[in-house]
């Protein structure tokens, strides 16, 4: 049994220990009337006399950190959502049976505490504790040097107990929190109303991305999660609201990096009688805002770059700056020509590109790295562009904006292509891309070019990948640092060991015994003959009997225990 199972057995004895002193180890609730924090803010900078002079018994409920036992006396840390706080338990305070009982508390457990506050020599505000309550019975013990992991994929995957153990962890997704509150809020002053759309779509669209594809059983029909929801936002505008957004989940089935999930949170938003001109405008206000509420000013450290968030950010034509970065002017190049473009400057490109993927190959290797300060990327040829609107006076253009911060893309934006012929004739061009093999290209919607048809008024629209922008706002390095939960490749177990057959025979055990055994989790016979209670195990293998219809002869626990012994 390795070094974990035996502390948690430990705990588990204890456990047993306070069920029999009749103490509930999972209680049902406690009331508390403060925090760390209240008391902190409220009572820390009061002299020790004024201090002495608080006759207020105060509640409060966290977690054990940290306990110092010092014989007839003890200090526990405790934690709660709102920060730490020292609390004191004495004997002839709470009395003999409480404070011996508060002798089976570990780290890691829930207490519910009642007491005064008083100073400790050291100057700690600390909490005399008059009465103590077990909450919650941790089971398994905290990690003891988390803060020194290299591995942080552990802390991906177990992120419940990184929010325990890095209070710096919790702040991250508070200011993720507080980002999509800013922004909602933003926009409700402002009467634009927020919608929900499917999330399961018969086409994908509004994007090109590769999908996850499932199946509706019921209607016999395969289905798509969204990998966008551009599609059913303008056709809200079709229907008559003027300006319309959503916090959406979003799917993609592509590849995995530090800016890139499968599963990503992206906030869109489409605004009647607006151009993607307003729309610059009206990105730098949100930008603004959010690093204004966020940190009180808008300049901001990113790693070792300091990034000015304040408007007017600069604007630059795509093609203007693949120019001015490789010296090729690729205007109105044909797709041969791009390709040729594409080997000279050292581009990886495949027969399945076509011209927007062989200009979006180039931009994104020779000029996004580029981009530290805020700069948004503005009129991008038709062939990147299928939903976007022609530009007004730049032939082979289209009125689309990204906004690029650090070297990423933070917003995407246009001018939303409202004419239905239009639309039909770049949709099609998508369907010769996924002919030619492009797994990206869009689908054919046919009812979306219905919408179209009844009549869409001027609009922008306008999406800010919220992940990236937590990231940007909270200095963090990839993306999995800002998801609760990021995806993860599956850990493959380690094989465990087995004792053969033969080895169960010897200590007595039937034969058709032996695989319900297995399958309980009792591998090897010293597993087997660490069981301290044989009348457990004959209730768990008589369950298993029952339940899987073995048809096997009931255990009793004197047989079970001659097994054992």
């Amino acid at each position: 049994m390795d070094e974990i199972n035996e502390l948690i057995q430990q705990r588990i004895k204890k456990l047993d220990k306070l069920r029999k002193e009749g103490v509930n180890p999972f209680s049902n609730d406690f009331k508390a009337t403060h925090t760390s924090l209240d008391l902190r803010n409220r009572f820390g900078s009061l002299s020790d006399q004024d201090l002495a002079s608080v006759e207020e018994k105060f509640r409060l409920a966290g977690r054990i950190m940290a306990i110092r036992d010092f014989g007839k006396a003890s200090f526990l840390q405790i934690q709660d959502r709102k920060g730490r706080i020292q609390a004191y338990l004495r004997r002839d305070i709470v009395g003999d049976r409480a404070f011996r009982l508060s002798k089976e508390f570990d780290i890691g457990d829930y207490v519910g505490l009642e007491g005064k506050l008083f100073r400790t020599k050291t100057r700690e505000l600390t909490l005399e504790v008059e009465k103590v309550q077990l909450l919650t019975k941790s089971l398994r013990p905290l990690p003891e040097k988390w803060h020194g992991l290299t591995d942080v994929e552990t802390r991906y995957r177990q992120r419940y107990v990184d929010l325990i153990v890095n209070p710096n962890v919790k702040e991250i997704f508070l200011a993720r929190i507080k980002t999509i509150q800013l922004i909602r809020d933003f926009f409700l002053r402002r009467d634009f109303v927020e919608v929900e759309t499917p999330m399961m779509h018969p086409i994908p669209g509004g994007a090109t991305a590769r999908p996850f594809k499932t199946h509706h059983n019921a209607l016999d029909i395969p289905l798509y999660l969204r990998i966008a929801n551009e599609l059913y936002l303008k056709r809200l505008i079709v229907g008559g609201y003027e300006g319309v957004y959503e916090f959406a989940k979003d799917f993609r089935n592509e590849g995995m990096d530090r800016t890139h999930n499968p599963e990503f949170t992206v906030m869109e938003i489409y605004i009647a009688y607006k151009d993607y001109n307003w729309m610059m405008k009206f990105t730098e206000e949100i930008i603004e805002k959010v690093a204004l509420d966020l940190h009180g000013t808008t300049e901001i450290t990113y790693g070792d770059k300091v990034i000015n968030l304040k408007p007017p950010y600069r604007r630059v034509p795509m093609l203007d700056l693949i120019k001015e970065t490789t010296g090729y002017d690729i205007y109105g190049m044909d797709e041969e020509s791009l390709r040729k473009v594409c080997d000279s400057l050292g581009v990886e490109h495949d027969p399945t590109m076509g011209k927007g993927k062989l200009i979006d190959a180039i931009f994104s290797e020779k000029c996004e790295h580029l981009l530290v300060q805020p700069t948004f990327v503005i009129d991008y040829p038709v062939e990147t562009s299928p939903l976007t609107k022609m530009h007004r006076s730049k032939p082979g253009l289209t009125e689309r904006f990204e906004l690029f911060i650090n070297c990423k893309e933070i917003a995407n934006a246009y001018s939303e292509l409202n004419d239905p012929i239009d639309q039909m004739e770049r949709f099609r061009e998508q369907l010769r891309l996924s002919e030619k093999g492009d797994n990206e290209a869009m689908f054919i919607d046919h009812d979306f070019v219905r919408a179209l048809e009844y009549g869409m008024p001027p609009t922008s629209g306008m999406g800010i990948g919220i992940d990236r922008l937590t990231m940007l706002m909270t200095n963090q390095p990839s993306i999995q640092d800002v998801l609760f939960f990021p995806q993860m490749k599956p850990l493959v177990p380690k094989p465990r060991p087995e004792s053969p057959k033969e080895d169960f025979l010897k200590l007595g055990v039937p034969e058709e015994w032996i695989d319900p055994l297995k399958k309980l989790g009792y591998l090897t016979v010293n597993m087997l003959k660490e069981v301290e209670k044989p009348s457990r195990l004959a209730n768990e293998l008589n369950i298993y009997n029952k339940k899987n219809k073995l048809g096997l002869a009931g255990l009793n626990p004197e047989t079970v225990e001659k097994w054992i012994r």
